[in-house]
């Protein structure tokens, strides 16, 4: 038989041995947001739930369940199978712990294959991430990595993340790189699945000293930032990254790959074309029309992002630390040797 485990009996087996996540949702539920880590063997598919859902509104709960066993019957051999190929332990969640989850451990449990259960389902934990992040006491200092667009502030994080430096990527986290073109060529995630991977990243940092997070604003892209992230960044100590503007529009071409994401940056430019003095928004129109990507990035750079850059910056008091760098591997080591000297570590 199977057995149902609860929320923190999950992430402890999930850290303690190899341990496969199964959200048996449909399709689109798992897209709008799952459990981290977990892949998608849908009980229903979106068509077949939103049939049951139908008869279970209009006629009735019975003739929903008949209609069920009747989908589920025909697709089981396939299901069991799709599991059987699966390596190590199995936990199984629906929405709510219910019929879905239930009859998957069951008929798994039936044919050999041994399986968890998670009671209250992703409802279950989805309640827990949102009482993590209200109740949580983070207490690492931070260190905000800031400096103008362009400077490579992500690509210093996820270099010294590889080296195993202490990394909160509230980039990779959101989906989004922050500004109005941050969702260029990206997928945004939701606040739900936002929240889910902070929780999960914030976990993984809790016992570090320290941690390192890149200066952006309270929303990136369609998610929040945690009050106490915020606070916590600007309150911390700033090093602000200077980087060669030929270096820096180098940097944005290569993350932006204009010429394979024209139309999504023309329409996102043109939400931001009223706040640029009108010759100039039509000469960085007419370069991105023209393939002139360079150009048109100068432009933005200079009667733009960094006179923003300069304003919002006089608003953070905190300490500054000024670091000029000619490349990203050149900041990273600079950014290593403060952490060191500060006695960061």
């Amino acid at each position: 038989m199977f057995q149902d485990i609860n929320i923190e009996e999950l992430l402890a087996l999930k850290d303690s041995k190899e341990l496969v996540m199964i959200d048996v949702r449909s399709p689109s539920e798992f897209q709008d947001s799952t459990i981290p880590g977990s892949i998608n063997i849908p009980f229903f598919d979106d068509q077949e739930r939103a049939e049951i859902g139908t008869i279970y509104k209009q006629v009735s709960v019975q003739a929903a369940k008949d209609r069920g066993l009747e989908i589920i019957s025909a697709k089981l051999p396939a299901f069991v199978k799709t599991f059987e190929k699966i390596k190590g332990q199995k936990a199984v969640f629906c929405w709510r712990g219910g019929m879905r989850s239930h009859t998957s451990a069951t008929v798994l449990s039936l044919m050999g294959i041994r399986t968890y259960r998670l009671t209250g389902g992703f409802r279950a934990y989805r309640k827990w991430v949102v009482e993590t992040l209200e109740t949580m006491d983070f207490k690492p200092r931070v260190c905000v990595i800031s400096g103008n667009t362009g400077a490579g502030k992500t690509a210093i994080l996820r270099k010294l993340q590889e080296e195993g430096y202490p990394v909160l990527d509230l980039e990779a986290i959101s989906g989004h790189r922050g500004s109005i073109f941050g969702h260029v060529g990206l997928r945004a995630n939701n606040q739900k699945t936002f929240e889910a991977l902070l929780v999960t990243n914030l976990l993984r940092l809790k016992d570090s000293p320290y941690f390192l997070v890149e200066g952006e604003s309270k929303r990136i892209g369609k998610a929040v930032v945690p009050e106490f992230i915020v606070n916590k960044k600007e309150t911390g100590t700033q090093l602000l990254i200077e980087m060669p503007l030929a270096e820096r529009v180098r940097h944005i071409i290569e993350d932006y790959r204009p010429q394979e994401n024209k139309a999504e940056l023309l329409q996102a430019y043109r939400h931001i074309k009223d706040r640029i003095h009108t010759p100039i928004a039509k000469e960085i129109e007419a370069a991105l029309h023209e393939d002139q990507f360079e150009h048109a990035v100068r432009l933005l750079l200079a009667y733009y992002y960094d006179p923003r850059y300069e304003h919002a910056m006089k608003k953070y008091e905190q300490e500054k630390v000024i670091i000029q760098a000619k490349t990203i591997d050149e900041a990273v080591t600079a950014v290593k040797e403060y952490l060191t000297t500060a006695n960061f570590m």
